[in-house]
């Protein structure tokens, strides 16, 4: 097995993972569409998954749990700390697109310097 190999499955995940957050922005939070159909009828599922996303951005859910993930996993050693850097890393790339950079900005770039970091 090749040692760049996590690197490459890495870079895979977070380009999905940004996709996949922007395609949420775009399609879920800001399509105009979901204006009309959740104030017609709020209890769909959907409707009721933006809402509660919606207070999860909101209250900045996301931007904490990624600097709070990223500032553990600087401190944990081995695995666990790189398992947890990954975590924040996520979290903090889902924050930068949902609209909580001011947190998600720390967060990325504490997990991208304990995941470099050796040890």
């Amino acid at each position: 097995m090749s040692r760049r190999l996590p690197l490459i499955v890495l870079f895979v995940v977070l380009a999905l993972w940004l996709a996949a957050s922007y395609g949420l922005r775009y399609g879920l939070m800001e399509d105009v569409q979901w204006v009309g159909l959740c104030s017609e009828d709020a209890l769909k599922w959907q409707c009721q998954v933006r809402s509660n996303l919606g207070l999860l951005i909101h209250f900045g859910v996301f931007g904490w749990g990624a600097l709070l993930a990223s500032v553990i996993a600087f401190f944990v050693p081995r695995g666990a700390g790189r398992v947890l850097a990954v975590i924040g890393l996520l979290l903090g790339m889902l924050s930068l697109v949902l609209y909580s950079a001011s947190l998600a900005v720390f967060a990325v770039v504490i997990a991208g310097l304990r995941l470099v970091r050796a040890g």
